[in-house]
């Protein structure tokens, strides 16, 4: 989630928003922390220990209940409800088009073949609930097929995505905004 935290920074500076300020605040450090676990699951991955891999979705739900915490404390309600509505669709994109593959979500990888991410022989080898994608795949534009070279998501999974996104950037929003009222009182 990396990309999504870059997004809402660049975002926020466009709009001459103190970014650095509301980064280094102690209400990110569970989702640092989430991430850089992230990171190392993902290294795992690339060096062939698959051992982690049942762990993923658990990773992927604590690195959004860690956003629990910016929520709470600079009350972004609304903006927390429009991410969950992205979560709620991006779910149910991903559980469409895996209740239409027969319980199995279909990746198609392209780069991560290149980089080594993807290795086929592993990936079949590993309990999961992806299957590589075929001719007889239902719905394929909502299957991983948008292949970032070290992980393949889905529409689903960008909508999903876009809920850390609108954290961050009503997070440093928020921030921004308290600097600015302490500098003129």
């Amino acid at each position: 989630m990396f990309f999504q935290v870059l997004l809402a920074v660049t975002v926020a500076k466009l709009k001459k928003y103190r970014v650095g300020q509301a980064l280094l605040n102690k209400y990110f450090l569970p989702f640092y922390i989430a991430e850089l676990i992230y990171i190392a699951y993902q290294i795992n991955i690339f060096c062939g220990n698959y051992f982690f891999i049942p762990y993923g979705p658990y990773l992927k739900n604590i690195t959004l209940l860690s956003l629990l915490i910016p929520i709470y404390i600079y009350k972004l309600y609304l903006p927390a409800l429009a991410g969950s509505g992205c979560i709620v669709a991006g779910s149910l994109l991903n559980k469409l088009v895996i209740f239409a593959n027969g319980g199995k979500m279909p990746v198609y990888a392209t780069i991560s073949r290149l980089t080594g991410y993807f290795n086929e022989a592993a990936f079949e080898k590993v309990e999961s609930t992806h299957v590589i994608g075929s001719a007889d795949t239902k719905l394929k534009i909502l299957s991983d097929f948008i292949d970032l070279g070290y992980s393949v998501i889905s529409i689903g999974d960008i909508f999903i995505h876009i809920f850390v996104f609108i954290i961050f950037y009503f997070s440093i929003k928020k921030v921004s905004s308290q600097q600015m009222e302490d500098k003129v009182s």
